[in-house]
């Protein structure tokens, strides 16, 4: 989750700490996972981004109280389940389509409340874009190891740019309401710094031949990295205000450090909305 905090640096300095210990730890922990499994591909790939779509919305089910609790999880975890397996079967468009429908008409169903089955919707489909574009990005042949590395390359040094610098050089807040602690150096700075890391990034898989997609226009390429990064922190902003609306300091306690998953995949959400409208428009035109 991009800081930008600007607290009040303590004797031993902004990045000491346990708090901050264990944000590094877990970061470097996660990234090597994660990483390992995009190199592999295939289903270690996809199964980590299952598990981490379904603990998105077992965070959101238990945030937003939308009851009953397990029932809820248990309906948006089997059509996830079954959109994987339906991404991974070659199941046509038509068949996934289906899945997602007969799941969104269930979850609906059994929440109590009209603004419960409205939470417990919005809840499952956001949670199908975390289990299913950056899959669906590794196994398109065109996009490869490019689609999902982007992703990461901007988003998480989106974060750690935007964090080191807005607590580093501190300043105006950007939007004190929502995020007391985000200031506009860090704004800046994540935004430079992860517009950068994807221009390096389709430079690098130029070189190395990742993919067609490498091939884009640098000038695109810097375009698309800067929407991503705004993207990123915006995705951000929106989980904070969603944390006040609810009361809540963190979505969960999963990630030593970061919070829960949704604090950490917040950012990377938004991005992958912007992915997903890439991968249906490209399904169009290829049809």
């Amino acid at each position: 989750m991009a800081s930008g905090d600007a607290a009040p640096a303590s004797p031993r300095g902004p990045f000491a700490g346990r708090e901050f210990q264990a944000r590094v730890v877990s970061a470097i922990l996660l990234g090597a996972i994660v990483l390992s499994a995009l190199i592999i591909g295939g289903w270690p790939f996809a199964v980590i981004w299952l598990a981490a779509g379904i603990v998105f919305a077992a965070e959101w089910i238990g945030m937003s109280v939308i009851v009953p609790r397990r029932l809820v999880l248990a309906l948006t975890a089997a059509t996830l389940f079954g959109l994987v397996l339906c991404l991974h079967g070659d199941a046509s468009f038509g068949v996934g389509l289906a899945v997602a429908g007969i799941g969104m008409v269930l979850v609906a169903a059994v929440a109590k409340e009209a603004a419960g089955r409205v939470r417990a919707v919005a809840g499952l489909l956001c949670a199908a874009v975390i289990a299913l574009v950056p899959t669906a990005l590794r196994d398109d042949p065109a996009i490869g190891l490019l689609g999902p590395a982007w992703m990461f390359a901007v988003v998480w040094t989106t974060d750690i740019v935007a964090y080191f610098t807005g607590r580093t050089l501190g300043g105006p807040k950007l939007m004190p309401r929502v995020s007391p602690k985000k200031t506009w150096s860090g704004a800046i700075g994540g935004l430079v710094g992860g517009t950068l890391a994807g221009i390096g990034l389709v430079v690098f898989a130029r070189d190395h031949g990742w993919s067609d997609l490498a091939s884009a226009p640098l000038a695109l390429v810097g375009l698309l990295s800067a929407i991503a990064s705004i993207l990123s922190q915006g995705g951000d902003l929106v989980e904070s205000a969603l944390k006040r609306r609810y009361g809540v300091k963190d979505s969960g306690r999963a990630i030593p450090g970061h919070g829960g998953v949704m604090d950490r995949l917040d950012g990377f959400f938004a991005v992958a909305v912007l992915a997903s409208f890439y991968l249906i428009a490209r399904r169009f035109v290829a049809a």
